[in-house]
């Protein structure tokens, strides 16, 4: 359903913050599913788009970098997620 529901927000062309929202809610649901990689990708795009219209000290952009940082770790990928803490 939430694929769905990102694929109609792209399709109508909805604001970027709109599509980030359900970006990161896919992602949870996919983590909850055990699809860590996938939700990893996804939350690394959310992040770095957040970066690009909003800039590193944005509210949104650090829960954004919190976000991906976590799943970085559930990968034991630590080294990335400490450079995004910084």
């Amino acid at each position: 359903v939430r694929e769905a529901e990102l694929a109609m927000e792209r399709r109508l062309d909805a604001p970027e913050e709109d599509v980030f929202v359900t970006q990161s809610n896919l992602a949870s649901t996919y983590r909850e599913l055990g699809l860590i990689e996938k939700a990893t990708d996804m939350l690394r795009n959310v992040y770095s788009g957040r970066v690009r219209l909003k800039g590193e000290e944005d509210q949104e952009t650090i829960i954004a970098a919190l976000n991906y940082a976590s799943n970085l770790g559930q990968l034991r990928r630590f080294e990335e997620a400490k450079s995004l803490l910084r």
